[in-house]
């Protein structure tokens, strides 16, 4: 770090110029004029919204294909460019950003729930200085600011343009990049490694419950699907009914859950539905094919309001079963024929419950679960082994992250 303090005191001693985005960019928005149909069989490359969510710089590797036609009128990104997500489902997620940190080698587009970020002039900062700047704490907690909403949180690009962001010398943004890029190099490696893991885990998961000895059951026979009932972000409260959200099913939860990350009021007890202990409550919304579906087994000493783009389900199975059932390979084929592909993929409680699942008897059921738990905490725990390794490693870049990212702004 002495090495970046030396060129601060060298180059820019009085401190750093603050630039208000509005003053040296410009947005521009992601496709527009799509329909359902123009997103398979598609001539074109973009960039998805879980793409620029996921990484600080756009994997180019992992585009999705859109049909564009050679007379629309569509915005490419560029190098450089800064992407931001316009909308999430919490305050905390909403406008993470994604930098193009190399020049794309084909048109490249971007899908229609973010926006970019333009510099008007492209060498003001490094692409790699961006992509660390713009997911810092003193810029993201600008971001946030400029978002509001109720059932989903948006982005006000008006009040997102009033951002300031520091400009140091190039010099200085060269430094912090390759110490930084240095962090995330031996975040990658341990990502790489705990990755493998999850791959052997997974199919060893979907081999232990291929080779069930039983019956292959549509789950709309082994018991009940009921929606939930709307609630929002405003009904949320410290203390309350316990509650869970569909999009909390991604972000929080994992197999199962005893405890809920958010309540609502206590007043509403007469308008939500609920799950009770033992039911497997499923995603009915999602970004992806992937996604929707994805369950989690409530075991709860009590019941747990559900938002409306969710299922409970209950049956005579095991919860964590069930929830480990329903995520293998063969689940997921077939719920691909179920799903209603718009911008945002949908999934019925009826083509939920044409799925069908292997059927063991109850002692083979609490056995595979055993197996799996142990499995499941080996590449899941974040308090022990790899996990708990990869999570120290990132407070720890994240600390320096935020140290090195904060400037004394110069005065006017």
């Amino acid at each position: 770090m002495s090495q970046i303090d030396d060129l601060i005191a060298e180059l820019c001693p009085a401190g750093v110029p603050f630039e208000q985005l509005s003053d040296i960019s410009q947005t521009l928005p992601g496709l527009s004029g799509k329909t359902r149909s123009d997103f398979s069989d598609g001539n074109a490359h973009y960039i998805s919204y879980k793409n620029a969510f996921a990484n600080i710089a756009v994997d180019q590797s992992a585009l999705d294909l859109v049909k564009v036609g050679s007379n629309e009128k569509q915005n490419g990104v560029r190098l450089g460019d800064v992407i931001i997500t316009g909308s999430s489902e919490s305050l905390d997620e909403v406008g993470m950003s994604s930098v193009v940190d190399s020049e794309p080698d084909q048109p490249l587009y971007l899908n229609s729930f973010c926006f970019i970020v333009r510099f008007q002039d492209p060498s003001m900062l490094l692409p790699g200085f961006s992509k660390y700047l713009f997911r810092a704490d003193s810029v993201r907690t600008q971001i946030r600011r400029a978002a509001s909403g109720v059932t989903r949180i948006n982005i006000s690009k008006p009040r997102f343009m009033k951002v300031r962001i520091p400009v140091p010398p190039l010099e200085v943004q060269r430094e912090i990049v390759r110490v930084l890029d240095q962090f995330t190099e031996l975040e990658a490696e341990l990502e790489a490694e705990l990755e493998a893991r999850r791959r052997q885990y997974s199919f060893y998961r979907d081999s232990l419950i291929l080779a069930v000895d039983g019956p292959r059951i549509p789950m709309g026979q082994l018991g009940t699907f009921v929606r939930g009932r709307r609630f929002t972000k405003n009904d949320v409260v410290d203390s309350g009914i316990p509650s869970i959200h569909y999009g909390e099913i991604y972000t929080h939860y994992g197999v199962s859950a005893s405890s809920a990350v958010r309540e609502v009021r206590s007043d509403m007890v007469a308008q939500l539905r609920f799950a009770q202990p033992g039911d497997v409550i499923f995603a009915g919304v999602g970004e992806t094919v992937q996604d929707v579906g994805k369950a989690v087994a409530w075991l709860g000493e009590g019941h747990v309001a559900v938002h409306d783009d969710t299922f409970s389900f209950t049956s005579h199975l095991n919860p964590k079963y069930l929830a480990y059932a329903v995520q293998t390979d063969d689940f997921h084929a077939q719920k691909a024929n179920h799903v209603a592909r718009g911008k945002v993929k949908r999934l019925s409680s009826s083509g939920l419950g044409k799925i069908r699942i292997p059927l063991p008897s109850v002692e083979e059921q609490e056995r595979i679960v055993s197996i799996l738990d142990n499995f499941d905490a080996l590449v899941n725990d974040l308090s022990v082994g790899l996990p708990a390794e990869l999570n120290a490693r990132r407070q720890q870049y994240e600390y320096y992250r935020d140290k090195l990212l904060t400037f004394k702004e110069l005065a006017a």
